[in-house]
Order: structure tokens, then sequence, then C-alpha cells
């Protein structure tokens, strides 16, 4: 009887043993371009069914034919090259500046724009102020191109935050700036 439940034991730990099962996790595959004896013509890769046709959308609109994607990536050049805000001040604007502005920005700057966020509490060195008279006088371009390609120790957002979110987020710091200042 010890010996029927032993075994029965043993059986089920190597069922269950994820090394015995090893084939289910890792079937057969080939590398692309790799030679294959699985098809006539030697090759492991396919060639596109005849009358296959490839859409791209958003940043893959740029590498491809861009039958889709091509509006968007257009826009995003244009708010990329704006010399000044490129919207219309709007309150939905300024939602999503103060959304955008609570995730990447807040940690730093704090939710005021007083350069007092968590991570300055915790040792980070301090940002400047959004209050102070040279970045009040500062161009909005300058305060996109600082969230795009970064400035002293702060990083670029550029990979993180769209160009229509970072003029969201100009637009929000200068709110933020006005009612700082207000009387």
């Amino acid at each position: 009887m010890r010996l029927a439940c032993l075994s029965l034991v043993l059986a089920l730990c190597l069922a269950g043993c994820e090394k015995a099962a090893r084939n289910m996790y890792e079937g057969a595959r080939t590398h692309p371009l790799a030679a294959s004896e699985e098809f006539p013509d030697g090759m492991a890769s396919r060639h596109a069914v005849e009358g296959t046709e490839e859409h791209a959308r958003g940043v893959a609109a740029e590498t491809s034919s861009g039958r889709n994607g091509a509006r968007e990536s257009r826009e995003r050049e244009e708010a990329d090259a704006a010399a000044t805000m490129p919207y219309p001040m709007t309150m939905a604007l300024l939602r999503r500046g103060q959304e955008r502005f609570a995730i990447y920005c807040t940690p730093c700057h704090g939710m005021l724009g007083d350069g007092d966020g968590m991570v300055v509490r915790r040792g980070f060195p301090r940002p400047p102020s959004y209050h102070i008279e040279r970045l009040r006088e500062a161009p909005d371009r300058h305060i996109y191109e600082v969230i795009r390609d970064g400035f002293g120790v702060m990083y670029p957002f550029a990979d993180r935050i769209e160009p229509a979110d970072r003029w969201a987020i100009v637009a929000y710091v200068r709110a933020l700036q006005k009612s700082q200042g207000a009387r």
C-alpha cells in the first residue's frame, strides 16, 4: 500500500513538473529568413498572400505606405514645429494639460508648479518655480522645448508625451502662473 501511494505521489509530481512539460512551452519555430525543409522554396519566411495590403496607424504610418495615420502624423509634426500655442485656449485643453501635468510634472514641480514635488522632498534637485519672473516671461515655445528635450537634470519627455499634450501642459502652466499671481 505504501509503495502504491509513493508511486502515485511521484507520478503526480513528475506530471506537474515544468521541465518535463517543456515541449508545451517551446514548440517548433524558425527564425525569419532562415532555411527550412518544411516548404518547397526552402525558406522559413512566408510571402504575404496575394492581394494583401498593409495599413499603418500612428507612428508606423511614417515608415510604411502611410494610407492610415498620415493625418495624425502631419498634425504631430505641425504641433512640434509651432512657434506659439497652435490650439485655441479651451477648458478641454486646460483639463488635458492639468491631467498630463499631474502625471508627468508634479513629482518634481509639485501641484502648484513651485518646484516642491515629492521627488524633491526626497532629495532630488529642486527645479525652478514656474512663478519666477524669468519663466513667466519665457515664450511658450521655451516651455514646450524643455518638456520635449529636457533641461539640466530634467530628462526629455519627447518619447512619452505627444506634441499636442506638450502644448496642453504649456497651457496649464500658463494658467498656474496666472492663478498664483492673482491679486
